[in-house]
């Protein structure tokens, strides 16, 4: 039976590399100087360290242009609150997302069955399988999740025939 996975996954490769390219920039440019400022990356975690509010934006609006470069998609990234660390310092962790969450895959769902399309949908692992009888059907669907769910950086890869 046709099939195909709609996943929500970052190349993390690509990732790590704008983080480190990040912090080589933060490390030249004129206004970082004499700073706390930093990035780094763990597991799928990005952490900025910076003196204020305002510093933390610049560190993310060059982080964001990096990834744009390493053609990664910045809706993956989910911004968490600004915390005080010790001092005059202040931290924000972003995390980078990784699968499809139990809400927007049953959201997925509910949209592929309201559609009247003949697939089914089967949430796994952080993915969502679509199956159905015909290829057409299968590319219905795809078009569908597209269209529909814009917010979110979906793909499509496993595609059986």
């Amino acid at each position: 039976m046709p099939s195909f996975d709609t996943v929500c996954e970052a190349k993390m490769v690509d990732v790590k590399h704008a983080v480190d390219n990040t912090a080589k920039e933060i490390a030249t440019r004129f206004d970082f100087k004499g700073t706390p400022a930093a990035v780094e990356l763990k597991d799928k975690e990005i952490t900025l360290i910076g003196n204020a509010d305002f510093q933390l934006s610049q560190i993310e609006d060059v982080l964001r242009n990096k990834l744009t470069k390493q053609n990664v998609d910045v809706r993956f990234l989910d911004k968490g609150d600004v915390q005080k660390v010790g001092g005059d310092k202040v931290k924000q962790v972003i995390k980078v997302r990784d699968g499809i969450e139990t809400e927007l895959g049953k959201k997925i769902q509910r949209l592929i069955k309201d559609s009247k399309l003949k697939v089914q949908a089967a949430i796994q692992d952080g993915k969502l399988r679509v199956s159905g009888a015909k290829r057409d059907d299968l590319q219905a669907a795809m078009a569908l999740i597209k269209k529909d769910i814009a917010d979110m950086p979906l793909s499509f890869d496993n595609f059986r025939d």
